[in-house]
């Protein structure tokens, strides 16, 4: 990637820093970024589970996709919220994009597809299997993964309730597509739980494309199962070999331990090695396990770093919802000078109060691994960055992490956000300062104030628990949600467009 800057503009640091001087006397609102919000013992969907139970749904679907094209594409535009959004590139045609978005208001996923590099998007609905019992049912927490043959898989959590009796349970689901995420016609649903011991949440994809690799294609699906500090659910892992038609599903934690988890990310090394990295909250680390046979046994998990923050955090951009802790994890496959090098990322507490993303790496397979150090740029005042998301080109090495960031807010409330880009070509032991701004609009999920009207703002999921990122051949794909358009007339929707699905392209 070369001259970031000249995509796009970075505000000049004496303006804000003389705005941030003038209005310092408002810096009290620092005190309120160290409060936890997220209680464990409800899954992080919950807040979508009430909107429905008080609410109802939205029946009106979509229009189908962007007619907006321009520096930041408006991938959903459609009606009502949208949040937690995930992109990948098919490898072998890097034009092709998938991507896909929890849908706030309606009970479906939503799959966004793109043949353009993300000029212009088309969009489909998820399948949902039937309801259990007298209730209904929603789809949670996308995650997307191209494996070599051109195939896109979507995975998700599917969540059961009853009319008026609660949860009746969860289960996974991966759904196939062969025609780059326009269609889903396929679609395995798999590990069901009703609750009582624990709930499937969170879940996370991953493909293996390293063309020498024994495992080639195989599809990895990682999720904790042990929302309310059960210790029967734990850390799971299911791999398939057979283009996810079916799922073999593996316990990757310890066993006798606390199996206290959120955010599980598989990833995958240029020879088939299959690591998984969690927060494991209980013993507030990032930890990772490795298996080299495809999945099948497991090591024991490995300390990536211990960290201050143990779940997450009420900053004043996500005061409602809290920002999540989570890693997230890549590896060089590109053969060069860096290559099988292991990449983590996860967002944690500064001495100052502030959130920041941190970043380690290891040489050895992951047995042991560098200090965690910070990726974002060393400002002067007080920023929050959050909902962050790592990718290693496979094809120059080159470390990628995009994220939320809140330094544009010019009166130190840290309220208005951004999402930012930033680049290692050094094996993720410098990044690129400053940091290249995405967004070409600052977005309030905090105030109303006649700019960004209360009933424009969903805040009880407000820009979900994480955001996405791609990289593939020198181009990044960052994909996020803002509110930007919050109060804008859709046709045949009875909600203003809310936070919507953008991207961009960095190169």
């Amino acid at each position: 990637m070369h001259n970031l800057q000249a995509h796009f503009e970075v505000p000049p640091p004496k303006e804000i820093l003389l705005k941030r001087f003038l209005l310092a006397s408002l810096i009290f609102t620092a005190a309120i970024a160290t409060a936890q919000t997220n209680n464990p013992n409800y899954p992080t969907w919950w807040n979508k589970y009430q909107q429905l139970i008080k609410n109802g749904t939205n029946a009106n679907p979509s229009s189908g996709g962007s007619l907006s094209v321009g520096s930041n594409v408006d991938v959903s535009n459609e009606c009502a919220p949208q949040s937690e959004v995930f992109i990948t590139v098919n490898p072998a045609k890097s034009k092709a994009l998938a991507a896909g978005s929890n849908e706030i208001y309606r009970l479906p996923m939503r799959g966004y597809f793109s043949t353009d590099n993300g000029s212009s998007w088309g969009g489909v609905d998820l399948p949902l299997p039937a309801p259990k019992g007298n209730g209904t049912r929603f789809g949670s927490d996308p995650t997307l993964a191209f494996d070599t043959k051109g195939s896109v898989f979507y995975g998700y959590i599917v969540v059961f309730f009853g009319n008026g009796n609660g949860v009746n349970g969860t289960e996974m689901a991966v759904a196939h597509s062969s025609d780059g995420g326009a269609t889903y016609p396929n679609v395995t649903f798999f590990n069901f739980s009703n609750g009582s011991d624990h709930f499937n949440d969170k879940p996370m994809i991953a493909a293996d494309t390293n063309l020498n690799s024994p495992f080639r294609d195989n599809v990895y699906l990682a999720w904790d199962a042990a929302s309310g500090g059960s210790i029967s659910g734990g850390v799971l892992l299911a791999h398939s070999s057979d283009q996810g038609a079916s799922f073999a599903v593996t316990r990757i934690d310890a066993p006798t331990g606390q199996g206290r988890a959120i955010g599980a990310d598989p990833f995958v090394g240029p020879n088939g090695e299959l690591y998984v990295a969690w927060n494991d909250w209980s013993n507030n680390a990032i930890v990772v396990n490795r298996s080299f046979d495809g999945g099948v046994t497991w090591g024991a998990p490995m300390v990536v770093s211990r960290k201050n923050l143990q779940f997450d955090i009420a900053i004043p951009a996500e005061f409602s919802r809290g920002a999540l802790v989570y890693p997230a994890c890549d590896v060089d496959r590109s053969g060069s000078t860096y290559n099988g090098r292991l990449y983590c990322s996860w967002m944690d507490r500064t001495a100052s109060g502030t959130t920041d993303i941190f970043l380690s790496y290891s040489d050895d397979y992951g047995n042991s691994w560098t200090k965690a150090a910070p990726v974002g740029d060393r400002l002067n005042f007080l920023v929050d960055r959050f909902n962050h998301w790592l990718s290693v080109d496979p094809t120059n090495g080159e470390v990628n992490v995009a994220f939320y960031d809140t330094r544009n807010d010019l009166t130190s409330l840290r309220y208005m956000t951004d999402y930012y880009f930033t680049q290692s070509q050094n094996g993720g032991v410098s990044f690129s300062s400053p940091n290249t701004r995405v967004s070409d609009t600052s977005s309030n999920e905090h105030d109303c104030n006649g700019v960004f009207p209360c009933s424009a703002i969903d805040y009880g999921n407000q820009q979900g628990d994480y955001a996405g990122l791609v990289s593939f051949g020198g181009t990044s794909h960052p994909i996020w949600v803002d509110s930007r358009r919050n109060q804008q007339a859709i046709t045949g929707c009875r909600y203003g467009a809310m936070e919507e699905v953008f991207t961009a392209v960095v190169k």
